[in-house]
């Protein structure tokens, strides 16, 4: 299996072990691979799978360099005793709804799924590649990313993390958690600005090319946990192909019936997966793209035009206040039937001009396979109260955001095939927000306050997750400016 920029020549291909430890493509672009894998599994094998076998095979499907035993021991190390739930991603059924909950890993989000796997990845990738340099996993991050790699690559032998987030744009408890995160190897810093500043200069940072000479003087090679690495992206594709099996096993729906998924989403890492899922063969319907109030992804759907520039929103969802969705440009490669310089050209325009459109032809298939919506932060909030009100389940606000879209489409659409709604996050990493939304009054507190807070108005038992919220201690927060975060790094590594 090889892997291409989605900005390169097809000529120019690395394999998965050097795609994944490389993370970001030399010339800016993405890794996908240069044949799409064909499915090697049945539709019917999908109900008598475990998550962990599912998680085997996708991952023998992309990146078969990887013996079975290696790909055995990475999942049963990514998929265990830290998940507080033995299903990995369990379903829940309210107001004729599924909702896929994620967010029963360590850091209590959607992106542990990825994250305690890529570092199996990794670590495995670098026997393969013989690396004797040590991986520097340089990540910008809207909250959860950050505190997933982390945790997931604490202690890791031979990396080192380095966080940078937009100061204030991350919640309490997502702030709370990557600063008490442990491990010797971890650092998180803000920068004064938005994801997307923080999203822009890593990105310039990684195609440095004096900067990259530095670190490789130094022992050093650059890698990323963001989902723009193809070996976070592909374990996002497990929840889509295990959720379809659960369904049948439940004989919710019928082996072969399409369903629909609503997925919230800012860096269109999830969504894209779910892309991904249906070209293996999954039968979906349409994937729904549900955004806040950045909402620039659901101007595109609606008319094929991405425009970066407009007013950036701090909302009650932080994960999703994006402007720049990277993933976005993986689809584009393949809806443009993998040409390269056309999407070379779309990112070009966006970085110089701030917006671009697609093609007649493209915007069709867009239309076809994905629909769009956005939720303000009273609908967000009106939505938690509305899913609490009807059965007592608690949603957090980035969940709110994909059920409120999902009853949007289904109103203005009448398409009432089976919607199952992707759960991101635990409503106890969101306190202030969902405390609001279920009493009408304002949390008195913040952080793990807030969490107390909640917890007395919901009652039940706390997760392992939260429940380590309130034993860590967080460090100082250290804030810089983005220009600053080049020089920050060299002092972090102590770079001659």
């Amino acid at each position: 299996m090889q892997y291409r920029s989605t900005r390169g020549s097809k000529e120019n291909t690395l394999t998965a072990p050097q795609a994944i430890i490389q993370g970001l493509a030399q010339d800016g672009g993405l890794y996908v691979p240069v044949a799409f894998p064909q499915a090697n599994f049945k539709l019917e094998d999908l109900s008598k799978l475990s998550y962990k076998q599912i998680a085997a095979m996708v991952i023998s499907l992309f990146f078969d360099d990887f013996t079975k035993e290696q790909i055995t021991t990475a999942v049963q190390s990514a998929y265990s005793e830290q998940w507080d739930d033995r299903s990995i991603v369990p379903i829940e059924k309210h107001d004729n709804h599924f909702y896929m909950e994620l967010f029963h890993g360590p850091t209590l989000a959607f992106k542990d799924i990825a994250l305690q796997m890529l570092p199996q990845l990794m670590t495995r990738a670098v026997q393969i590649e013989k690396i004797d340099k040590d991986i520097i996993i340089l990540t910008a991050t809207s909250g959860d990313t950050g505190t997933a790699s982390m945790r997931g690559f604490a202690n890791q032998k031979g990396t080192d993390v380095i966080v940078f987030y937009p100061e204030g744009g991350v919640s309490p408890v997502q702030l709370k958690q990557m600063l008490s995160q442990r491990g010797n190897n971890l650092r998180a810093i803000a920068i004064k600005g938005n994801f997307d500043d923080a999203q822009t200069e890593v990105k310039k940072i990684f195609n440095d090319d004096s900067f990259k000479n530095r670190l490789n003087a130094n022992g050093y090679q650059f890698s990323s946990a963001n989902s723009m690495n193809i070996g976070r992206l592909v374990p996002q594709i497990f929840y889509y192909l295990y959720t379809y099996g659960q369904l049948v096993r439940r004989q919710e729906i019928k082996l072969g019936d399409e369903v629909n998924f609503a997925v919230p989403t800012g860096n269109f890492g999830d969504i894209l997966a779910g892309y991904y899922a249906k070209k293996l063969g999954l039968p979906i319907k349409k994937l729904i793209c549900a955004s806040n109030e950045n909402n620039v992804l659901t101007d595109f759907f609606n008319n094929g035009v991405y425009d970066k520039r407009r007013k950036f929103h701090l909302t009650n969802a932080p994960a999703m206040d994006i402007l720049v969705s990277s993933n976005l440009e993986r689809l584009l490669f393949d809806l443009y039937d993998e040409n390269n310089y056309e999407v070379a050209s779309l990112m070009n325009q966006l970085t110089q001009r701030g917006h671009y459109q697609v093609s007649g032809e493209v915007f069709t298939k867009l239309q076809k396979n994905f629909a769009a919506g956005f939720a303000t932060e009273e609908e967000i909030k009106s939505e938690i109260k509305r899913v609490y009100n009807y059965d007592r389940y608690v949603i957090d606000p980035h969940t709110a955001v994909g059920s409120f879209v999902a009853n949007q489409y289904q109103k203005k659409t009448g398409d009432q095939i089976p919607m199952v709604i992707v759960s991101t996050a635990s409503p106890y990493k969101f306190p202030e927000t969902v405390y609001e939304a279920i009493t009408g009054g304002p949390s008195m507190q913040t952080g793990v306050g807030a969490i107390k807070e909640l917890h007395d108005e919901l009652g039940g038992q706390l997760s392992i997750g939260v429940r380590a919220l309130f034993d860590r201690e967080p460090k100082t927060e250290k804030i810089i400016e983005p220009n600053d975060m080049e020089k920050e790094i060299s002092s972090i590594l102590d770079l001659k």
